[in-house]
């Protein structure tokens, strides 16, 4: 049975620029015709869909999505500019910090005074009053103006009366990550508690383990428009394959603006010169230049330029260089480092003995790793090409690109930074399988 429907709901805002801050500003503005401008914003955009009743709805998206305005338009406190909103039971809301509150009156008085907005009679309220002082942990403060509470003291007050309202419909709005995690878990506890009870929840968070576990479905918002809607594990997996995708192509953006500034294609510094007297920019090159390093790609199976990749699966470092003259016996290197810091491997190709006779002109080489041993993490490239020995540096590229690994490739492991094929074997006695 369904309990919530949006139809082709939209929600339209002006936003005013160069606002005047007086009665004063705006009289001198109308004398000389003045005009401010206004930009016509859509919160929400030809929007539909339906609840069921008992249904827990996790809304996910980025900032600015539309979300929180989905739940303000179900709780009434704004109106849609276009479409029809149906809502079939009680709603009780966990919005903004303070929504519902005077913040002249005791935390006492807004019990009462949030009851009576929802029809509660006194006797009513009488009744679940204790309830709500017992798990918001407030019986200290409850008779200070809520004006003077913290944001913790808020969300706790708060949360405590949208959940013992008896409500058939729930929504809570990011909130919980203001209170301390002992009280958020008692939160969620009885979200799902509420949940089994069939109380419908519409529940907008940025935590997506928390959508995981509580939550059937999910809804996936950006720029007022829904992008998924269906079942939790599919809508999550489509919308963190966006974010990655969104910060992959950043990271190139940023690594080829790089590239092209004219600090990062002049002849850095030395390790040993003052940084004082070079700049500082966390990026460091150095070398003579007589071979450089034009581009370093880092490549999936598909030979496709990536910045995320999985434990377990290929990953290609393609060094593109370009020598002015030729150079013999060059030595091309890589050193891997995860962002904490530490270095984790430096392989080159004298270690590995793949010999280069000599180079001249424009090239590549490829550093080949068929399964990928980095657990999940940020890491740091640096690549180079040296002389034979490794004393003399033509090009030298410190730390100068950035990867991130995800988990997958079938390896379970989750802690430290390198995954080492092993196995477990159990002794002769001591182990009981019964």
């Amino acid at each position: 049975m369904t309990i919530v429907r949006f139809d082709r709901v939209s929600k339209r805002f002006m936003l005013h620029h160069e606002r005047p801050r007086s009665f004063q500003e705006l009289f001198l503005n109308a004398l000389h015709l003045k005009r401010t401008s206004r930009e016509e914003y859509w919160a929400l955009r030809d929007v539909s869909f339906e609840v069921r009743r008992g249904e827990m709805v996790g809304i996910i998206g980025p900032n600015g999505a539309g979300k929180s305005t989905v739940l303000k338009l179900l709780s009434r406190i704004i109106e849609p500019s276009a479409g029809t909103i149906t809502v079939d039971g009680r709603v009780s809301a966990l919005l903004e910090l303070g929504a519902g509150f005077h913040p002249d009156l005791t935390g006492r008085e807004n019990i009462y005074l949030n009851g009576s907005i929802l029809g509660l009679t006194r006797n009513e309220m009488d009744r679940t009053f204790h309830d709500i002082l017992d798990f918001s942990e407030m019986e200290r403060f409850i008779d200070v103006p809520v004006k003077h509470y913290s944001s913790g003291m808020y969300m706790r007050l708060g949360f405590s009366i949208a959940i013992h309202l008896r409500p058939d419909i729930l929504l809570v709005d990011e909130v919980l990550a203001v209170g301390d995690q002992a009280f958020q878990r008692r939160c969620l506890d009885r979200i799902g508690e509420m949940k089994r009870q069939g109380v419908t929840i519409l529940f907008v968070t940025h935590a997506l383990d928390q959508v995981r576990a509580l939550c059937d479905r999910a809804i996936w918002l950006d720029k007022g428009q829904i992008q998924a809607d269906g079942a939790t594990e599919a809508v999550l997996e489509q919308y963190l394959a966006s974010i990655l995708a969104d910060e992959e192509q950043d990271l190139l953006r940023a690594e080829a603006a790089r590239r092209r500034s004219k600090q990062w294609l002049r002849p850095a510094r030395l390790p040993d010169e003052n940084p004082a007297e070079t700049g500082n920019s966390p990026f460091r090159r150095w070398g003579s230049q007589e071979v450089e390093i034009v581009n370093v790609q880092l490549l999936d199976a598909q030979g496709q330029e990536r910045r995320f990749f999985h434990t377990g699966r290929p990953l290609t470092v393609r060094i593109h260089f370009f020598a002015r003259e030729r150079i013999e016996r060059p030595q091309f290197g890589l050193a891997l480092y995860h962002a904490g810091g530490f270095q984790i491997n430096g392989p080159n190709t004298v270690f590995s003995g793949f010999e280069i006779k000599a180079i001249e002109g424009a090239g590549y080489l490829d550093y080949v790793i068929d399964s990928l041993p980095l657990l999940e993490g940020t890491y740091l490239l640096s690549a180079s090409v040296n002389d034979y020995e490794g004393g003399h540096p033509y090009d030298y590229h410190h730390q100068a690109y950035t990867f991130h690994v995800q988990p997958g490739g079938g390896v379970r492991e989750r802690y430290g930074s390198i995954y080492i094929p092993a196995r477990w074997r159990a002794g002769p006695a001591g182990f009981v399988n019964a």
